[in-house]
């Protein structure tokens, strides 16, 4: 029963899943824990040992660990399908790469953290457990376990401290954590989310309030000042305050103003910055700071990689597209007059700050432009996420902080595993295009101007693309439909046809031209994204030219 003093929980809409040392209390706060919020609680362990008939003991006696995790990553997989849940699972089972993906897509993670001291006691008597009979006292053991799986158990979406006492104690806890995602109180929360990266990973934190203290968060990388390059636009809005954060911590700040637009992303400006930053006396190993939409991100990147054979960079997005997309992964790049970013390099930034509260400031159509690239995420490989985006997508738009936040960290998780996976685009890294090979032809043929903005033109490929794919056979057509029906539904284009204003003439050839300079043509051959269904992207270079030039001659029939 909820008391009068419990915080309101917002709906409960994803599993709620337990991660933590054996010993944390997984078990008996999972329990109660489901009976408070009105939920099933399954534990994994329990269900892996019905699926084996076996206990958990004798599958690593007859099979070994390997074998174990395989069958608990299938049982999590199984566990984490249908209605929600809360899901207690064992020591090891977050340790793995793939079941972590399942939790992130499919449920909301919670780390029981217990002390080393309550860990002892609880497990002291556990004799059945396999990796604590290595012939260490036991808590030689629980500490190298700590050690080993503390830094991945952090990764959780929420942490809460699991102490002696009453379980309920622990309860009540997740509870107000829980109600924090819904409410004001939300707003104070910071996520970090780590780009994996050899040598040049770093971290993208998410939260209101993040320009306000980015003074602390940035002095590391910078030699007494900030050189901080951003248009005018921003300028006025937020960077009084960048300016101010960087006083209190005893930083100096040189501000490169440009002008706002997708123009700014071309070679005059970028030769403009680059003599700006040399009479500025810029040196290497000193990190500049975008402050800034896509725009600046992208040319301060690129500036960043050419200058001095390399400097060091700051993101700091100031739209929803760019904190969810451009910011992430170091692609860097201006326009050419053949077309949008073709002339670039991938340099990774040292940190990435998404104060979620500069998105108040933003238009909707800017903050719409934006969503489309979350949608993204959803379309080409997170089903669960899309379903989520359908239920509180207009939230989003109309100022939820919470579910802002959400949807801002869900996105950058998902593009940091894919960056992380293939940095360079040599691969599945290509699935980040979706919609964008259609959208980047429609960019040139608008003059790369504000007539269309980039995730305007966005959403209107990712629904050409997968009504290519239904033409195809590939995805069922009411996937495409419904693809269409909840962007539309929010107010983004969705074809040719809904860019506004007067004397455009689209044709389908002109549109194929462009497709044919895309950065992705190999051996004169389109790499096309498509789907199967929701949440199913794939790449392909098997496409009839012909089928795509009589899609596009209809998209644009008047």
């Amino acid at each position: 029963m909820i008391t009068p003093s419990s915080p309101a929980l917002p709906p409960i809409d994803r599993s709620i899943v337990l991660v933590g040392l054996m010993g944390a209390g997984k078990s008996s706060v999972g329990k109660r824990l489901a009976q408070r919020l009105g939920l099933p609680f399954v534990d994994a362990d329990t269900e892996i040992e019905a699926a084996a008939g076996m206990t958990i003991a004798e599958i690593f006696a007859q099979h070994g660990e390997p074998h174990f995790r395989d069958g608990e990553r299938k049982v999590i997989a199984r566990l984490l399908e249908g209605p929600p849940k809360v899901l207690a699972t064992g020591g090891g089972a977050f340790m793995d790469a793939e079941t972590r993906r399942l939790v992130r897509q499919r449920g909301r993670s919670i780390w029981l953290k217990a002390d080393l001291d309550v860990l002892v006691r609880r497990c002291a008597r556990r004799t059945h457990r396999p990796l604590l009979n290595q012939g260490e006292d036991l808590a030689t053991t629980l500490k190298r376990l700590m050690d080993l799986r503390h830094p991945i158990y952090a990764e959780a979406d929420l942490t809460v401290e699991s102490h002696d006492g009453p379980h309920e104690r622990v309860v009540e806890a997740i509870v107000a954590r829980l109600g924090r995602q819904g409410g004001p109180a939300a707003d104070t929360e910071i996520e970090t989310v780590p780009v994996e990266l050899a040598g040049r990973s770093y971290d993208i934190l998410v939260g209101r309030g993040l320009i306000a203290d980015a003074g602390q968060r940035m002095k590391r990388y910078l030699k007494g000042r900030a050189v901080v390059v951003t248009d005018e636009t921003v300028a006025e809005l937020h960077l009084p305050a960048l300016r101010s954060a960087l006083a209190a911590e005893g930083l100096g700040c040189e501000a490169v103003v440009l002008p706002p637009g997708e123009e700014t992303k071309s070679f005059a400006r970028l030769e403009q910055l680059c003599d700006r930053l040399i009479d500025l006396k810029v040196e290497r190993r000193e990190a500049i700071v975008a402050l800034g939409g896509g725009v600046i991100g992208d040319l301060t990147g690129f500036a960043a990689a050419i200058l001095r054979r390399g400097l060091d960079f700051i993101q700091v997005p100031t739209t929803l597209l760019a904190q969810v997309d451009s910011s992430v992964g170091g692609k860097t790049a201006i326009n050419a007059r053949k077309g949008k970013n073709l002339v670039g390099a991938f340099h990774q930034p040292r940190l990435v700050l998404a104060d979620t509260a500069v998105l108040d400031s933003l238009p909707r159509r800017h903050l719409l432009a934006g969503y489309a690239e979350v949608a993204k995420y959803g379309l080409l490989g997170d089903a669960a996420f899309f379903t989520w985006l359908e239920q509180h997508g207009e939230a989003i738009i109309a100022g939820d902080a919470a579910a802002r936040r959400q949807a801002v960290v869900t996105s950058c998780r998902h593009k940091a595993r894919i960056v992380a996976a293939d940095e360079r685009e040599d691969g599945d890294r290509a699935l980040l295009n979706l919609g964008h090979t259609f959208g980047h032809a429609l960019e040139a043929e608008t003059g790369f101007s504000d007539r269309l903005l980039h995730g305007e033109a966005v959403s209107i490929g990712m629904c050409l693309a997968f009504d290519l794919s239904a033409r195809l056979g590939f995805c069922p057509r009411e996937d495409a439909e419904r693809a269409r029906r909840h962007l539309a539904g929010l107010g983004l284009p969705t074809s040719p046809r809904d860019i506004p204003g007067q004397g455009l003439n689209l044709s389908g050839p002109a549109l194929w031209h462009h497709m044919q300079q895309d950065k992705k043509v190999a051996d004169g051959r389109i790499t096309f994204v498509l789907a199967r269904g929701l949440g199913q992207a794939f790449l392909t270079r098997d496409v009839d030219p012909a089928a795509v030039q009589a899609l596009l001659d209809e998209a644009v029939a008047a």
